[in-house]
């Protein structure tokens, strides 16, 4: 029973990390149904910035983020206004070419400014757990999952109660009404691009200390990100909190009781079964909807 006990918290403390990397993803797409390939390269570039951070100076990878954080955004800001934005209205695929192009440029300067070799950050606390009863929690999964729900909790506020979340809703719901009331599409658009692009400078901080990483692992991460957003319903936030537990969920069980080189085949599985049932995902309806209103 503790075994199980354990795998069911440790799945919950990476779902929460997955949930936090998959939003930006699922809210670039909410709004713009832009399907950005470039997001698990952009989980990458943090990462190694918070890297170097950590080995030059010795902050805590996962504080880091303060830093990493504001200067995605403005990285994501300035690429939407400067090259995304050329491809707004377009088919999905546009988006997907356009955005894996990005992906790419960025592996190729990794390559070259930092070398093809695995990293990963390992502050003082790296090997250390909390003990409760039975049940042992890693810190970096504890310190990252606080980081996730904090950010998770802040951008569902920005979203909820503020004016620029009513703004980004009202477009992602239905463009032309809300261009009626005054909301600038291509202004909320670059915002919505930017708050997408900034959840990756927590969510690669928070990478850098759990996973090693490379230049490549992009491919990898963007690969999760897609199925978790594809099984929670592509631009539904809460879906991708769903389906990024599920994902935790199923590495850390499979990984108990069988394998972990099986877990993300049985993530996938679980994947096809539920899209069998439900082709829009598990919180589709609401996008589905939308993109008939729109």
């Amino acid at each position: 029973m503790a075994q199980l006990v354990q795998a069911l918290v440790l799945g919950i403390l990476i779902g929460g990390v997955y949930a936090l990397m998959a939003s930006g993803l699922t809210l670039i797409f909410g709004v713009m149904r832009i399907i950005n390939i470039a997001q698990g390269a952009f989980l990458i570039l943090v990462a190694t910035v918070t890297w170097w951070l950590w080995r030059e100076t010795g902050i805590d990878p996962i504080i880091a983020s303060v830093i990493t954080t504001p200067m995605m955004f403005a990285f994501g800001w300035v690429l939407y206004r400067t090259v995304v934005s050329r491809i707004r209205g377009q088919s999905a695929s546009m988006s997907v070419l356009l955005t894996f192009g990005i992906a790419l440029v960025i592996e190729g300067i990794l390559n070259v400014a930092s070398g093809n070799k695995f990293r990963s950050a390992t502050p003082s606390y790296f090997e250390q757990s909390f003990t409760v009863g039975s049940i042992h929690l890693p810190k970096p999964q504890v310190y990252g999952f606080l980081a996730a729900v904090v950010v998770l909790a802040g951008l569902y506020l920005v979203l909820t109660r503020t004016w620029t979340g009513r703004a980004i809703r009202a477009v992602s719901q239905n463009p032309s009404a809300a261009a009626l009331v005054g909301v600038s599409a291509t202004g909320t658009a670059a915002l919505a691009f930017a708050l997408g692009t900034a959840s990756a400078g927590v969510g690669g901080s928070i990478l850098s200390v759990l996973y090693p990483f490379f230049p490549a692992s992009h491919y990898d991460w963007i690969s999760r990100l897609l199925g978790i957003v594809v099984l929670g319903g592509m631009g539904s936030l809460p879906g991708a909190m769903v389906g990024a537990l599920v994902l935790g969920l199923a590495e850390t069980l499979t990984a108990t009781y069988g394998s972990l080189r099986w877990s993300t085949l049985v993530f996938y599985l679980v994947i096809m079964v539920v899209l069998l049932v439900r082709p829009q995902g598990l919180f589709g309806a609401r996008l589905r909807e939308d993109g008939v209103t729109a």
